[in-house]
């Protein structure tokens, strides 16, 4: 076939493949907003819920209610804003230190660390000519050398790391928007356990639908799971502030 055919052939491959649709972008899976946000969202909802039912259970004022979900909300999104971004902040100067060691290395032993790329290339099934031509080539350029490098050996990407800065926010808000919906009945005028109850149950299938669609899992499936595992810690937390206020002097 000559390049002109082979040429041909794939403008016409690639143009029925868009056709086709085939084209098709990825989410970000790096962890730097889902994660921290669907985590303090639910440990927001769950813990203040949790802990409205447990107080409420024991027999204590609306007031009561309200001053201790406030201060649960506070303490508990600063707690989750700091706790991420000191904990994204240390995995990623642990990353940084990695690459630095894996650029002195490819400095020091550049041959060294050329054929332990080709042996990379012929992993993934390269022939061996071809695997030494593919690291000559890529070690040409040190700065992408060191990225192959540090994917194949760390696993992750120094250019695509999560934010600090990020993580933390939306792990702060989102605490506190989770924490925030218990709290409603009480803070509108409407103390009444029951109304906390029913809105975060509805808040946890919701919560867990729309997890469920961001990941492609059955709605349905993951709404009541996020639904189950909160009512197990919120039906525990009610059972220990019963048995407690019940025997108050």
């Amino acid at each position: 076939m000559t390049d002109d055919k082979a040429g041909e052939r794939s403008e016409a491959t690639g143009a029925a493949a868009l056709s086709a649709e085939w084209y098709h972008g990825h989410r970000d899976v790096s962890g730097g907003w889902l994660r921290p946000t669907v985590f303090g969202a639910v440990d927001g909802l769950v813990t203040n819920a949790s802990l409205i039912a447990g107080v409420g259970g024991g027999g204590v004022s609306a007031h009561t209610v309200v001053l201790t979900g406030m201060a649960a909300l506070v303490a508990g999104a600063f707690s989750m804003g700091t706790g991420e971004y000191i904990s994204v902040t240390n995995q990623n100067e642990l990353v940084h230190a990695e690459v630095a060691l894996e650029r002195q290395m490819l400095a020091r032993f550049p041959a060294a660390e050329q054929d332990e790329l080709a042996g990379y290339f012929r992993e993934y099934g390269a022939a061996p000519d071809t695997a030494a031509r593919m690291a000559a080539a890529v070690s040409k350029d040190p700065g992408k050398a060191l990225r192959v490098h540090t994917r194949e050996e760390l696993g992750v990407d120094p250019d695509e790391l999560p934010s600090p800065v990020l993580a933390g926010v939306a792990s702060l808000l989102a605490f506190s928007f989770g924490a925030l919906l218990p709290l409603l009945p009480y803070l509108v005028g409407i103390p009444v356990l029951a109304a906390t109850l029913t809105i975060t149950a509805v808040a946890l299938v919701t919560g867990g639908a729309a997890v469920g669609r961001l990941t492609g899992r059955p709605l349905l499936r993951s709404g009541l799971r996020q639904l189950a595992l909160g009512s197990l810690a919120i039906g525990v937390t009610f059972g220990v502030g019963s048995l407690i206020g019940g025997h108050r002097a």
